[in-house]
């Protein structure tokens, strides 16, 4: 039988590679045409271990419980094409599969990492395993991995402008923004089309309080983010997040309008990007009118879902802005059943820190001396230290309204560890006169 991994493997055979090599060129630069083209491959190619795989890992990432069937369903596929191919790296993204349909994220990106030491330029496996370490919240094992991954290939490499560009955003979540803007600045230089190592500079100048810098990289280049999938909608979070830091109330609601949250969608990455935009405003004391209305549905429909607990966190504070007090506590109420029963990663999360969170935002929390516990075990949330900010925010925000000055001082304090002092800094100390600003340096 023909064997198929294309050329990422270092093998070409056949327009189903071509259709193969479409699909993770658009993995690369998070533009459309991913599943479309892994379905003309498996279309000329049933058979396509590989092309099965990466279907099902794409929609598994969606986080979307009903996706789970069909995601199912690629897995077994590919299973039943494994004996087509060369077992190798298709026996390392099956196995890596079937952790993540499991729960595992961590696990599964430690197989695909595995692998690269047989395969160590795979651009697919390298990729797979950093989006997963990524939404587990590993950034430790991102870096690692990253490093390992920029020491081992060859900058003429098609893919290693990407590489970068991965490298670049695990330093910057480690808190190396010197390094993440140099790595960053290469990748681009690279693979210009490169949006993730262009997001980890967004993620740089937002850290470093550099917001009029940040905007005017994000303008010019709008003709790379704006070609992406929805992907671009983060982007424009990142600038709307500038204006505001600016005092540019007026243009970041415009940009929320018509860049960030232009259609309704309940993709937990839009939700995320409407609602701690949103929220952060809320918490600003910014008037957001009727903006919640088209999220308060969504809520409804997500909130007690257990699939990523980062994405039902956004649920709970959206029912709290709305009032929906009732359905927020029903959906924790089910968030504690999957505490109490279950043994993945989400479970792992939810109990050591969403349920608290959640509890803390509906006001159900009890005290807030654990505030400081809770914020340093955010990142079982996964996702960006800049989008765990909303619930750092959130904390400190209840922590001031309560008059706990003693835990509002330890947040704002470890929060400003790692960005410069910004606009909810000044705030949340002008509205709570005795903590000091040389605590919060």
């Amino acid at each position: 039988m023909t064997y198929h991994f294309s050329k990422i493997s270092g093998q070409t055979c056949g327009a189903e590679n071509a259709q193969f090599d479409t699909a993770v060129r658009a993995l690369a630069t998070h533009r459309f045409g991913l599943l479309p083209a892994l379905q003309h491959a498996i279309a000329i190619a049933p058979d396509f271990c590989a092309a099965h795989a990466l279907k099902a890992f794409s929609l598994l990432l969606l986080a979307r419980a009903e996706l789970n069937e069909e995601a199912r369903s690629a897995a077994e596929l590919a299973v039943a094409s494994a004996r087509y191919a060369r077992l190798g790296p298709e026996l390392a993204l099956i196995e890596a599969l079937d952790l993540v349909c499991n729960g595992r994220f961590r696990q599964a990106a430690d197989r695909l990492e595995a692998q690269l030491w047989d395969d160590p330029c795979n651009f697919l496996l390298f990729k797979l395993a950093h989006a997963l370490r990524f939404m587990a919240g590993d950034d430790a094992g991102m870096l690692a991995a990253s490093d390992l991954a920029v020491r081992r290939w060859s900058s003429k490499h098609s893919y290693f402008g990407y590489v970068l560009g991965c490298h670049s955003f695990a330093l910057e979540e480690a808190g190396e923004y010197e390094q993440a803007e140099l790595v960053a600045k290469q990748a681009l230089t690279l693979a210009p089309d490169d949006a993730w190592g262009l997001h980890a500079l967004c993620h740089v100048y937002e850290m470093q309080g550099r917001a009029a810098e940040g905007f005017a990289f994000i303008e010019s280049t709008r003709p790379v983010w704006t070609q992406c999938n929805n992907f671009r909608f983060h982007i424009a979070w990142h600038q709307a997040l500038y204006c505001i830091e600016r005092g540019e109330t007026s243009r970041a609601l415009e940009l929320y309008d018509k860049e960030i949250f232009p259609v309704p969608s309940d993709d937990f990455r839009d939700i995320a990007n409407a609602v701690s935009f949103l929220w952060r405003l809320r918490l600003l004391g910014i008037d957001a009118e009727d903006r919640w209305t088209p999220l308060k549905s969504i809520a409804h429909k997500r909130a007690a879902e257990t699939t990523l607990m980062f994405a039902s966190l956004h649920h709970i504070l959206t029912m709290a802005a709305t009032e929906a007090h009732e359905s927020a506590r029903a959906a924790l109420d089910r968030w504690q059943r999957v505490c109490d029963e279950g043994d993945t990663e989400q479970a792992y999360a939810a109990r050591h820190v969403a349920l608290a969170i959640g509890q803390a935002i509906i006001g159900a929390g009890g005290p807030t001396s654990h505030f400081p516990g809770l914020a340093e075990q955010l990142p079982l949330l996964g996702g960006s230290a800049a989008q765990r900010d909303v619930f750092v925010q959130t904390l400190a925000s209840l922590a001031r309204d309560a008059g706990d000055v003693v835990t509002l001082s330890a947040l704002l304090k470890n929060r400003s560890s790692r960005r410069t002092d910004d606009l909810f800094i000044r705030m949340a100390c002008a509205k709570s006169p005795c903590v000091r600003r040389e605590e919060t340096p």
